[in-house]
């Protein structure tokens, strides 16, 4: 009998058939892989315009992940008070990893000089990592009197109410850390306000003011040409950009510690494994020895950490400027 006319052959072709199809209907089906982050440019929104020690810090790092990661880190300068123009962006983008903030010292402030900002950073925020540190300087005029922060303190002390020190706007991390070393140092000294980092420099070259508060970057080529004296930093160690410059606790007041800080945070919500992708890219970067050179130009300690690490000084300066501002009586905005 021919194979086409054996009804056993044809039944067990059949059943064969039937099986391969049974076996293809009801199968696994296979996960669609993800796409492994990131797959497309990431933005990374900075609320300072372009230039500032935070700028050019977050391009060096971004250029540096972008290398790493192997996608374009952009960076977007959204400038506005309390940083309120820039957090609105970020928050008003898909918790994604694609949209990134920065963050600072200048951050916590915010939330003790306005009456109420429109996001909370602890809340509505994932910590991603810290960027940099960075200290205030405390500076006096070279031909001027006071050659250490004791003699400038000792002259306050006498003379009260007759010293003036210059920052830049009232709130400004500068300000308050003057306002900061003022209480701590038991002096009544005036704080003289002025519009910009240059009029500050101006006013200490010409003597309206005994002493200024700034950061490195703004004082470096002052310092340079030794046109002033870095009498305190406000750290805890001294800096490798000032070596012979003494901390407040060398020079005699212990209490005045002030640490500035720039980080990477995302929307709340950003899943774990970017937020780990992330981390882990910063740490390395901000362990490269030509970023670690390039950022101690600007006084910047270039270093990273972990999340809960940056969200727990942020926590900790909220409350921390929140006292300095009430106690200085700034009034809120």
């Amino acid at each position: 009998m021919s194979e086409k006319n054996n009804p056993a052959r044809r039944f067990c072709t059949a059943g064969l058939a039937l099986a391969a199809l049974s076996a293809m209907l009801f199968a696994p089906v296979p996960t669609l892989a993800q796409g492994k982050y990131p797959d497309k440019p990431v933005k990374i929104i900075l609320p300072f315009g372009a230039g500032g020690v935070a700028d050019i810090t977050t391009r060096l790092v971004a250029e540096k992940l972008g290398e790493k990661l192997g996608q374009r880190f952009v960076v977007e300068n959204n400038p506005g008070a309390g940083g309120i123009t820039a957090a609105r962006a970020v928050l008003s983008s898909p918790a994604d990893g694609y949209t990134l903030a920065v963050l600072s010292n200048g951050t916590a402030v915010s939330v003790g000089l306005f009456k109420a900002l429109p996001f909370d950073p602890v809340k509505d925020f994932a910590p991603v990592s810290a960027m940099g540190y960075f200290d205030l300087i405390l500076v006096t005029n070279a031909n001027g009197p006071y050659k250490t922060l004791g003699d400038f303190v000792k002259a306050a002390k006498d003379k009260p109410g007759q010293l003036n020190i210059g920052t830049i706007a009232a709130g400004s991390s500068q300000n308050l850390g003057a306002e900061l070393f003022k209480s701590v140092a038991g002096i009544n000294a005036v704080i003289v306000p002025f519009k910009t980092s240059g009029d500050v420099l101006v006013g200490l070259e010409r003597n309206d003011i005994q002493m200024a508060t700034e950061f490195y970057a703004a004082l470096r080529g002052s310092l340079d040409a030794k046109k002033f004296i870095p009498v305190a930093l406000s750290g805890t160690q001294r800096g490798a950009y000032l070596p012979d410059a003494p901390t407040a606790k060398e020079a005699g007041e212990p209490k005045w510690e002030v640490t500035s800080w720039n980080a990477i945070f995302a929307p709340a919500g950003t899943p774990p494994d970017v937020i780990a992708t992330l981390n882990k890219a910063l740490n390395e970067v901000l362990a490269d020895p030509e970023v670690k050179k390039k950022a101690l130009e600007l006084g910047i300690d270039a270093r990273g950490s972990t999340p809960q690490e940056i969200q727990a000084r942020l926590k900790d300066d909220i409350v921390k400027w929140s006292d300095v501002i009430q106690k200085a009586g700034i009034e809120k905005r």
